[in-house]
């Protein structure tokens, strides 16, 4: 199992907004993140610079972004919040990843 983290920015004015899309998550959004292997996937915010961090668990991180990116669910997901974002590439697109040198279990 691949512990992934990540990061990737929202605009500060729209914190607010992307809060509350997140509260929402459309169900078929959150089956195919499953579908494609995604588990344990949460999502912390910095409200002051508008960083976000992304962690999540699965087999295959390379593997479930490229089956997520074949699903039309995605694609309408991030047209949907592409408003939210200062970066001109999809969020999905844009992650920074990070290289874990520890753990406890």
């Amino acid at each position: 199992m691949e512990r992934v983290c990540f990061r990737f920015y929202v605009r500060t004015d729209m914190i607010d907004e992307y809060k509350k899309r997140h509260a929402a998550v459309w169900p078929e959004m959150l089956q195919a993140l499953t579908d494609c292997g995604w588990k344990n996937y949460s999502i912390f915010l910095n409200e002051k610079e508008g960083t976000l961090i992304g962690y999540c668990e699965v087999d295959d991180f390379a593997a479930a972004q490229a089956k997520m990116s074949k699903m039309d669910v995605n694609t309408r997901w991030q047209e949907f919040m592409q408003p939210l974002f200062p970066q001109d590439k999809r969020a999905d697109q844009s992650f920074e990843n990070f290289i874990e040198v520890f753990h406890l279990a």
